[in-house]
């Protein structure tokens, strides 16, 4: 069949034989090419294809890349921007907080000044605004430490034992109905000598006097409980006396035992009424006769010297307090302590 197509070719085309078998060849050699390039071409669309799609793959790694830098830098400005405001506003604050500590100060100064004596043992004094764009609030609390009773006093300036304040002292802890064996321990903490009154109480004794209450948490024996029941009636400044027209019930009961509640409770009657000038009118309190008086007449006054403040500046949320002690008994005013948060 193929030779006769190839004659028949032969006379058609007017080649010989020879030539139409060379154009067949020819033929077919292409025909079998043919495929071989289809697989060129779809292993360059193949590869193109795979590039194209790490090329993809880079570009949104670069993006998350990039917005996470935007992210973080956002951020960052964000907080340093808020740290910068609040960091202001802070320091607004204490400027706040300190100008009510001074116009408390100067209200103290002029009072004191006025009277001869001092009235009542806490006080809240609102305070002016002292610049027109502060839109926030200024709230001092005055409380008179001689109000209250110097855990100091217990030992006498010589090193021994102050008989009449221990005596005070054990008394306050009854009516707090907190354990008396404190006093000891106290007393040990501040004298010099080495001699324990009571087990253990002279093992890391200060043997010196108290800088601040919170002292008293570090002396054997002395729960937070503790601290927090004697915190309102207690205060390591001042002489030793104890102001009656700042004094609470069981500060005026601890003076001598024949005080009773009753009695202690006539006293806070009078004087809000009218404030002790002197202390001899003691005696015009009802059941409080000589008896009573003449014990702890030289134990007592009814002027502070010694005063705690608390001054508070709020606004936006936020908040600046100042805390100090300012002994008024010599000009100008001594601060005593001062702490700011």
């Amino acid at each position: 069949m193929a030779q006769r197509q190839g004659i028949a070719f032969s006379l058609i085309l007017g080649l010989s034989t020879s030539e139409v078998n060379s154009v067949k060849n020819r033929i077919q050699n292409r025909s079998n090419a043919m495929p071989c390039l289809l697989c060129m071409s779809y292993e360059k669309r193949r590869l193109l294809k795979n590039q194209k799609g790490i090329a993809l793959v880079v570009t949104l790694l670069a993006l998350v890349i990039i917005t996470a830098m935007v992210v973080e830098f956002s951020y960052g400005v964000y907080t340093s921007t808020n740290n910068l405001y609040n960091w202001r506003d802070s320091q607004c604050l204490s400027l706040m907080a300190r100008s009510g500590v001074n116009v408390s100060a100067r209200f103290l100064s002029d009072i004191l000044k006025r009277y001869t004596y001092s009235y009542p043992g806490s006080i809240e004094l609102p305070v002016e605004n002292p610049f027109e764009d502060f839109k926030g609030m200024i709230l001092v609390n005055v409380q008179d430490e001689s109000s209250k009773f110097n855990i100091n006093s217990i030992v006498s300036p010589n090193g021994l034992l102050n008989e009449d304040a221990y005596n005070s002292f054990k008394r306050l802890l009854k009516i707090l109905s907190i354990d008396e064996k404190i006093a000891d321990s106290v007393a040990d903490w501040i004298d010099p000598d080495s001699e324990a009154r009571i087990s253990d109480s002279e093992v890391g004794a200060k043997n010196s006097g108290l800088l601040t209450v919170d002292e008293l948490m570090l002396i054997k024996g002395i729960s937070r409980k503790n601290y927090d029941t004697l915190l309102p009636y207690i205060t390591v400044y001042g002489d030793g006396r104890i102001n009656i027209n700042g004094a609470e019930k069981p500060v005026l009961m601890c003076l001598w035992h024949d005080i009773t509640d009753d009695i202690a409770q006539r006293v806070i009657d009078y004087r809000k009424i009218t404030p002790f000038e002197e202390i001899s009118q003691l005696q015009r309190v009802a059941g409080f006769d000589l008896t009573l008086y003449g014990p702890i007449s030289s134990r007592v006054t009814v002027k502070g010297k010694v005063f705690y403040l608390k001054s508070s500046a709020v606004s936006g949320g936020l908040k600046r307090i100042i805390e100090t002690v300012l002994d008024t008994s010599s000009l100008p005013s001594v601060i005593k302590y001062w702490k700011e948060y």
